[in-house]
């Protein structure tokens, strides 16, 4: 069983970055060597990016029956979970238009799926650092959410099993790994995802650099984040909830153990004005031993101090100075500080200025509900039977979608029916510009919907929080009404 650690992506990875580009720096020292060539993984909070470099297949012929799959168990259970697990695999004679399909069985599949697919794929050839000799790469991009990743499940290291298949007909070449990887799960090969971004130095807070992927420089005073659009997660006028990684500015914790640092505490208050008291919390966190993550516990002492992180030592998550779940604490605006101490327990670093992290916690989701669905008027209700009159008439729905403390990200209205057709009748999404700051929706929001067919449907109300855990947002809410609606 091969293992390969993805490295942090700081730019998106197009498929026509090359090896030898910027953009699969670092990539070359973590490579995974099988017997056809060797792969390369790196990602960011959205994709996985990987390169198959295919060095003994030197006969460049596109568009023929070369091909790939790439299988992914997506449980993690070691075990084929039929119409679950998937494996990846190119259209027949179009290498660079990819498809996935469900495991049914030991090599036994769906059939490539009918659906939009948002990962990608492009087969090239050329040299890279690998080869000088021109050879076949095949380059990827899976979607992390495709693949059951969160880089945010603490309680393991985010990683995933797979392994792939990479054929070419001339030469006649087949290169399984592991062998019958597609019959038998149990011996796939392990990828650890970074959860490392390269923030840029500017943007980091003083001490507490970020949480999670979001500067702390971009956390306003009312305790809410606003990024750009093409940073690695755009939040507009964002709260914060979940779990939340509270994680240190590199240069500062490479600078205080010099100074004599060898454990810190965290102080928290609740608003803006009075004292600090200790912040008490545990986490995990995944230390690499030179051959896998090992996990490792961190928790304060008697005395509420934490322990430096070791320097120079390669964690899941480097620079965590505390983890917490919003739950710990009331849905409004806290605030949190960090002094960093000598083992005799005498504060050092005092000529770093003081930096206070304000955040505004919401641990509620949006309110939602369906009022009335109504057809000329009249109330149906759940599961009622209604017959139009005219074809063009319709059906009236009066729904909520309201938050309290104005984190409202989006709400929409839409008619389910049949065999996944739907439409969507209602959708607001948050403007800064054009909104308050704290948006909260509305009640009473009314949508009309004019039915296609004869046939069940269902009306689905949906509304997303603006609170985000610093990697993307979370908290939702929805409910739904069955009516059935017979045309003339």
């Amino acid at each position: 069983m091969g293992k390969i650690k993805s490295i942090w992506a700081g730019m998106p990875i197009s498929l026509d970055d090359q090896l030898e580009d910027e953009a699969w720096s670092g990539a070359q020292e973590e490579k995974m060597e099988f017997d056809g060539g060797f792969m390369l993984a790196k990602n960011d909070a959205k994709y996985l990016y990987v390169a198959l470099d295919v060095v003994k297949d030197t006969h460049n012929d596109p568009g023929t029956g070369d091909y790939f799959w790439f299988t992914f168990d997506l449980n993690r259970n070691k075990a084929i979970t039929p119409n679950y697990d998937v494996n990846y695999g190119n259209y027949p004679g179009n290498p660079n238009k990819m498809g996935r399909q469900y495991y049914l069985g030991a090599g036994r599949w769906t059939g490539l799926l009918n659906e939009e697919q948002k990962s990608e794929c492009k087969s090239t050839f050329g040299t890279s650092p690998n080869s000088s000799t021109p050879h076949r790469i095949w380059y990827f991009r899976f979607r992390l959410s495709d693949l059951k990743i969160n880089l945010l499940w603490w309680w393991f290291s985010s990683y995933t099993k797979f392994g792939f298949r990479v054929h070419s007909n001339k030469p006649n070449l087949n290169y399984d790994t592991p062998s019958n990887f597609f019959r038998d799960f149990s011996k796939l090969h392990t990828l650890y995802f970074s959860k490392k971004p390269s923030i840029s130095t500017a943007d980091l807070g003083p001490i507490m650099g970020s949480v999670g992927l979001i500067p702390t420089t971009k956390i306003n005073a009312s305790g809410r984040a606003t990024t750009a659009s093409n940073y690695f997660i755009y939040a507009r006028n964002a709260a914060f909830g979940g779990l939340l990684n509270v994680i240190g500015n590199r240069a500062k914790m490479d600078q205080l153990p010099r100074l004599g640092a060898k454990k810190y505490k965290v102080f928290h208050r609740s608003g803006t004005s009075g004292g600090f008291s200790e912040f008490v919390t545990s986490w995990y966190n995944y230390k690499w031993d030179g051959s896998d993550y090992v996990l490792e516990a961190a928790s304060p002492d008697a005395s509420n101090f934490y322990k430096m992180p070791s320097a120079g030592v390669d964690y899941s998550i480097d620079d965590l100075l505390f983890q917490f779940n919003s739950s710990k604490l009331n849905t409004g605006l806290h605030q949190f500080k960090v002094k960093f101490y000598n083992n005799a327990g005498t504060e050092v670093g005092a000529t770093i200025p003081e930096q206070i992290l304000t955040m505004y916690i919401d641990n509620n989701v949006p309110e939602v509900s369906i009022n009335s669905v109504k057809y000329k008027n009249v109330e149906i209700g759940a599961c009622g039977i209604v017959n139009l009159q005219n074809t063009n008439d319709v059906i009236d729905v009066d729904f909520e979608a309201f938050d309290t403390e104005g984190n409202l990200l989006d709400y929409s209205l839409t008619a389910r029916w049949g065999e996944g057709d739907s439409k969507n009748i209602v959708h607001k999404k948050y403007d800064p510009a054009t909104m308050p700051g704290n948006w909260q929706g509305s009640h009473h929001i009314l949508g009309s919907f004019k039915a296609e067919k004869t046939c069940a449907h269902s009306f689905n109300v949906y509304a997303r929080a603006r609170t985000t855990n610093g990697y993307d947002y979370i908290g939702k809410n929805s409910t739904y009404r069955y009516v059935t609606i017979i045309k003339p």
